[in-house]
């Protein structure tokens, strides 16, 4: 029936999880915990503001590409498990 499709969705989506926390691990980004919970709370007043670069705009726009193709990705899954199967 619909299974075999929605399986190898979730893991494909678990494999992928797996690799980014993995990495994440390898990367040292779970290190210093104890600094992470106050960064919330800290007020940086003399900062000077952030501009806005070329390059910072590229990547919004390209993690907005990555999000709205992985939408559609789902989506033909979905519709291929209903309607053509």
């Amino acid at each position: 029936m619909y299974y075999p499709y929605f399986i190898a969705y979730i893991g494909i989506g678990l494999v992928i999880s797996l690799a980014v926390f993995f990495w994440a691990l390898k990367s040292g980004q779970f290190q210093d915990q104890q600094r992470a919970r106050f960064l919330p709370l800290r007020d940086d007043l003399n900062a000077p503001p952030v501009r806005t670069t070329r390059a910072h705009r590229l990547e919004v726009y390209g993690l907005f590409v990555l999000a709205v193709a992985g939408l559609a990705a789902s989506a033909g899954v979905l519709l291929y498990a209903i309607y053509l199967n």
